[in-house]
């Protein structure tokens, strides 16, 4: 017979991911008296609210840990299976979009005192926002806030696509003449201070919970470095995998030469906002295999350092 917390409720690792702590004040009845065995729901209550404290608390280490582990992984599918060749050095390509990413963050924690968790955080403890308002809490807050977050960011990219001024700034995305997992790190300061503000008026808008932001930046950039991979599914994964993430063969098409297919296949994370709203490409007109990646002359070697990269935006297009 297994060790128990209480009437019915086995010590599993249920039990084990519980604070000692945490199971003598549900065990409380709040003044210090013993109130009787733990029930499986208080356990599964505990639990849930000590993983959310826990992903609050160690949230730089969560976010980082993850990304560099999917990361690599896209890192070593790309290189022992790629999708493309490329003309290209990697190591050229590579340096240099990682350095965008390094300067980004930078960037970042220059301009803003706190960032979207921040502001969640602030919403969350003085009750503004939508769901503050409406007292909607929970993982039903949790599951909507997600959603309707990969929804604004789906409306912000099309956004950045349409007004010339913003295009300018994104347009540095696209101009990476080929198409991997560094490519999802490739964006300019100017435009990643710009998406954080839309971010932050999106969280307090809303008011969502610090847990939900941090659940959707971690998929956020696992997604993107995932659809962004020189990588291919196998057919027989590819369409039901497609009705769930973005795949690198769904967002390889928006970063064809062709601006028509350029202008479809907007979402990051999940793909359903291009099935409902009629963006939507399945295939490029010429092939995964033979379709053009890129911007014209943006393509050229010289134009994948630094230096062009920052001042691109500031430059007429090329042909």
């Amino acid at each position: 017979m297994r060790p128990s917390l209480g009437k019915g409720v086995p010590l599993t690792l249920l039990g084990v991911l519980l604070r000692r702590d945490k199971i003598e004040k549900i065990k409380n009845d709040g003044t210090g008296s013993f109130s009787g065995d733990c029930t499986a729901g208080q356990i599964r209550k505990s639990t849930y609210v000590y993983v959310m404290e826990n992903l609050i608390t160690y949230e730089a280490l969560w976010r980082g840990s993850i990304f560099v582990v999917i990361l690599a992984a896209m890192a070593i599918w790309e290189l022992s299976a790629p999708a493309r060749r490329t003309e290209i050095p990697r190591l050229i390509r590579w340096t240099n979009n990682f350095a965008m990413v390094v300067l980004d963050t930078l960037v970042l924690r220059l301009v803003f005192p706190i960032l979207a968790v921040g502001v969640a955080a602030v919403a969350t403890e003085r009750g503004w926002g939508l769901f503050g308002w409406l007292s909607f809490d929970g993982l039903g807050a949790i599951l909507l806030g997600f959603l309707l977050l990969d929804l604004a960011i789906y409306a912000q990219h099309i956004v950045f696509h349409k007004v010339p001024v913003l295009w300018r700034l994104h347009r540095m995305h696209h101009t990476d003449p080929h198409f991997d997992m560094s490519t999802a790190l490739r964006f300019h300061p100017i435009e990643i201070v710009l998406s954080m503000l839309i971010k932050m008026g999106v969280v307090l808008a809303l008011g969502l919970a610090p847990v939900t932001v941090i659940l959707f930046e971690i998929a956020l950039s696992g997604t993107a470095l995932f659809n962004h991979s020189n990588a291919r599914l196998p057919a027989w994964a590819e369409k039901p995998v497609r009705w769930l993430l973005v795949t690198p063969d769904m967002h390889r098409v928006h970063h064809s030469e062709l601006r028509e297919e350029t202008d479809s296949n907007y979402g990051f994370c999940l793909p359903w906002w291009d099935r409902v709203f009629g963006t939507y490409r399945d295939q490029p007109k010429f092939g995964h295999d033979k379709m053009v990646i890129g911007i014209g002359k943006f393509g050229e070697r010289r134009e994948q350092w630094l230096d062009r990269l920052l001042i691109q935006p500031f430059r007429p297009d090329r042909k």
